[in-house]
């Protein structure tokens, strides 16, 4: 495992850092979810996060592990969506400027809100751009600190909060279901599991027309792809970082893929039987449960529900009856 990566004393820390200022998010049952896969099911609803996603937790931990001079000089990020949000708020709430690179086609609600914590939103083509060079460009044009979506061991510790909370609350697992774009969710999530549930098994959950995760992992190597078509728009990378990857590898179980047809099913069980709205990428890890591409039968299971950031009318089109 590379030397910069992090380890489970880092998620003790960011759980520190961050206390008071995260919310602890509750963790969500579901008698009929719990019947209908004939496992216990226990969500951790990251979707009540500040911002509305899980990325908070490590947004607000990389920019407060700044020095006080980066700080007041400001930071950088690319983001789709929910890390731009969340290191525009933390930076509000830090008094860090921020600076946030987001695609073109970014859903207008994750844009409204990354200006409304203050964030000077920069486009970009995810077609045709490098989002991590143009945050490069940035960065060292004004002297700014860079802060990616996943692969930085602050990010990752960060992210690796909710889980530590999760079995803090409810006690070991059998199983983790964890979504998966980037890796910074996963990576930090295995950390937390292995060191506090050492028995439980951990599989990264990514979209089907997005596997660059599950190929990367069986290959042994980074895979990259082109940007993936998918609903999930929180997990069209392109790659895992160097990280993320080395994590994933040494201590993650599997990594599979659901469709996104899978994804809207899950989101009409959380608004219809559970009253949440759940982003698509917020349900891969759901839709690997109830769909069966995770056997999860007489396992005691934790699902990370990692957003609820859908425009409303995408979420209620989505959900509409063909």
């Amino acid at each position: 495992m590379s030397i910069s990566a992090p380890t489970y004393d880092d998620v003790v820390r960011a759980s520190e850092r961050i206390a008071g200022l995260a919310h602890r998010t509750p963790v969500m049952t579901s008698r009929t979810a719990d019947e209908r896969t004939g496992a216990s099911l226990f969500f951790k609803a990251e979707n009540f996060q500040r911002v509305g996603a899980f990325k908070f937790r490590g947004a607000y931990n990389a920019l407060a592990a700044l020095d006080d001079d980066q700080k007041a000089r400001g930071a950088v990020a690319f983001s789709s969506g929910n890390h731009a949000q969340a290191v525009a708020l933390a930076g509000q709430l830090l008094g860090v400027p921020t600076v946030i690179i987001m695609p073109k086609d970014a859903p207008a609600i994750k844009v409204a809100a990354t200006r409304g914590y203050g964030g000077e939103v920069v486009f970009y083509d995810r077609y045709a751009e490098d989002r991590a060079a143009i945050g490069r460009r940035i960065a060292g044009e004004r002297g700014l600190a860079l802060i990616p979506p996943f692969d930085h061991p602050e990010i990752i510790a960060g992210q690796g909060t909710a889980t530590k909370e999760l079995i803090d609350d409810v006690g070991e697992l059998d199983l983790l279901l964890v979504p998966l774009g980037g890796g910074g969710l996963l990576s930090g999530s295995v950390l937390a599991a292995k060191a506090l549930s050492p028995r439980c098994r951990v599989i990264g959950v990514e979209p089907a027309a997005g596997d660059d995760g599950a190929r990367s992992f069986r290959e042994g190597r980074i895979v990259t792809i082109d940007v993936p078509t998918t609903l999930a728009d929180g997990a069209q990378t392109t790659a895992l970082g160097a990280i993320t990857f080395s994590i994933i590898q040494e201590l993650v179980d599997d990594v599979v893929t659901v469709p996104d047809a899978a994804l809207v099913e899950a989101m009409r069980f959380f608004a219809e039987r559970m009253k949440m709205v759940v982003e698509p990428t917020g349900c891969l890890a759901a839709a690997a449960a109830f769909s069966g591409v995770v056997p999860v039968k007489g396992q005691r299971v934790g699902v990370i529900l990692s957003g609820g950031n859908v425009d409303l009318a995408t979420f209620a089109r989505l959900l509409m009856p063909a």
